[in-house]
């Protein structure tokens, strides 16, 4: 199936400071573009992979799971290890849960992690029900295009799958157990006015959590998709700090060798 306009993955390479970001379920690299390309044009080296079974149609990621996601996610990271100095991963929604566990996986090869509006548990009664209904009913309304700001559309499916919605599940489980394992920095940011991943995931995250350099921000002028929101560059402006914080001297704006 062909890609989506605007979903492709994206990858720029640059100096020896590398970002891997991770995008969320039934999105695409698309929300998480102009974030890249605010990194690459920097001069960081900058991985933004399409996941499997996403940004094409939502019947494609009925075929998939999460062992699928993050196996891509985590090839994605050992292709920035093998190239840079210095890595972090970056994440949205599902991302934030892929990239903490990139995190806990990795331990110290991975500098620093920030989350956007982390994704930690799915919500509600239909959560419960998900084992029996994946069967019955293929799909549900979808969760896309959360944004506040006029006129922004998030390429994302219309619908969400449910025996992937169903994979989510356990892939939240998964990742809760292995919190603890997290110690890295982290710059965790989430909107209290979020209508697809409540605050709660963020608080739940951040009790569990090893780290001891962790900064908590929040979005007020954002709803889920933040990286396309009003809060877009304050989010850009402030993982970038965090990165220069982190690796003094190895991001400069220059180095970039080629473009993405």
């Amino acid at each position: 199936m062909p890609v989506l306009p605007g979903a492709e993955p994206y990858r720029h390479e640059g100096g020896e400071v590398g970002v891997l970001l991770c995008h969320g379920f039934t999105g695409s690299p698309q929300s998480l573009r102009p974030w890249a390309e605010y990194l690459a044009e920097r001069g960081l080296t900058v991985s933004l992979p399409l996941l499997p079974g996403h940004g094409t149609r939502w019947q494609d990621m009925q075929l998939t799971t999460w062992h699928d996601w993050y196996a891509e996610v985590d090839r994605a990271l050992r292709e920035l290890l093998e190239r840079c100095e210095t890595v972090f991963v970056f994440g949205l929604s599902m991302g934030g849960a892929l990239t903490l566990r990139l995190a806990a996986q990795h331990g110290d090869a991975v500098k620093g992690i920030v989350l956007v509006n982390p994704a930690n548990k799915v919500h509600g009664l239909a959560a419960h029900a998900l084992p029996v209904v994946r069967h019955l009913i293929p799909s549900n309304p979808g969760i896309a295009s959360d944004i506040a700001k006029e006129g922004v559309t998030e390429v994302g499916y219309d619908r969400v799958p449910l025996h992937a919605a169903y994979s989510l599940r356990r892939f939240f489980r998964t990742v809760d157990a292995e919190l603890p394992q997290v110690t890295q920095p982290v710059v965790l940011l989430h909107s209290p006015q979020d209508h697809v991943v409540p605050p709660a995931d963020s608080a739940r995250i951040l009790s569990r959590i090893s780290s001891t350099d962790v900064r908590e921000i929040l979005l007020e002028q954002s709803y889920h998709v933040a990286t396309l929101d009003h809060d877009a560059e304050r989010i850009f402006d402030e993982s970038l700090a965090f990165v220069e914080r982190l690796a003094p001297g190895l991001v400069d704006g220059k180095g970039s060798r080629s473009g993405g």
